[in-house]
């Protein structure tokens, strides 16, 4: 079975992240999947970034919404704390870290949900579709951000193309709950699985699959450090995919297929395919 090509970001180490120039571009590389991460602004519109605060890593301030508005700068604020003619001013095409060889794109707008729904409704892509929040968030704001998200993605028919990610599994029950027609993927990383984790929906990090099961995911989505040959086999004998992320290099693509995994999130799908191709 062939590795699916996850875009991370879109293609986060080519174009800038999180924004439509970013998915044309993965697109163009054949990816299987586009990975994205949303959050929830104060006027109830659901937008593209990866932080729940606006980042100055890849996020510039240009002027403000309107003359002395109190909140500007905007950079360093919470996206639920910000409406969306707020954030519409940030440029979110130049990224100033070089970590990556991204083509800037100047002048880029953070998308909302629905603009780039619009975009990949008419392609085959699926979409993977992380829910920022943390423990520390009321349940009623977990719900209100579910369902805003997935009355997103139903209104453009994308409900079967799409699955919903959440570091913080209180998501994914809710989802599990409330909108049972989409695909629930469990994200984990190190500092997830502590031993008075928080994060996972009241489960141990003892067993992270059969958690994950327990919680009703469809797939199990370990960062690099965690993703051992144990932990697929054990996954699969679970009936669940794995989805490992997030890898760049491709003697790493190269040891994660030997592992047997599903699926990788990379910020290099060039790379990847190539990696596949030989």
């Amino acid at each position: 079975m062939r590795v699916e090509v996850h875009g991370h970001r879109g293609a986060r180490g080519l174009r800038p992240e999180n924004t439509l120039p970013g998915f044309v571009h993965a697109l163009e590389l054949g990816v299987d999947v586009i990975e994205l991460d949303v959050g929830l602004s104060s006027d109830g519109v659901v937008v593209l970034n990866h932080d729940q605060a606006l980042s100055s890593v890849n996020l510039t301030d240009t002027e403000p919404a309107h003359p002395d508005d109190p909140a500007f700068p905007y950079v360093g604020k919470r996206i639920r704390d910000l409406t969306l003619p707020q954030l519409r001013t940030v440029d979110a095409g130049i990224r100033s870290n070089p970590r990556f060889t991204q083509v800037p794109v100047p002048g880029t707008q953070i998308p909302t949900l629905a603009e780039a729904c619009a975009l990949l409704a008419p392609t085959e892509v699926r979409l993977s579709v992380e829910l920022k929040t943390d423990p520390t968030w009321p349940e009623p704001e977990i719900e209100n951000l579910t369902s805003a998200v997935t009355e997103v993605l139903t209104s453009h028919g994308l409900a079967a193309r799409s699955r919903l990610l959440a570091f913080d599994w209180r998501v994914l029950t809710t989802a599990s709950r409330n909108h049972p027609e989409f695909g629930r993927v469990a994200l984990l990383e190190r500092k997830t699985l502590a031993p008075d984790t928080t994060w996972l929906a009241g489960h141990s990090p003892t067993d992270p699959v059969s958690a994950a099961k327990a919680i009703g995911a469809h797939a199990l989505s370990p960062e690099h450090a965690l993703t051992t040959p144990a932990l697929v086999d054990q996954s699969h004998a679970a009936a669940l995919q794995v989805i490992v992320w997030t890898v760049n290099t491709p003697e790493d693509m190269t040891r994660f297929i030997k592992y047997g995994v599903d699926a990788i999130v990379t910020d290099y799908p060039d790379r990847l395919n190539h990696v596949l191709a030989g």
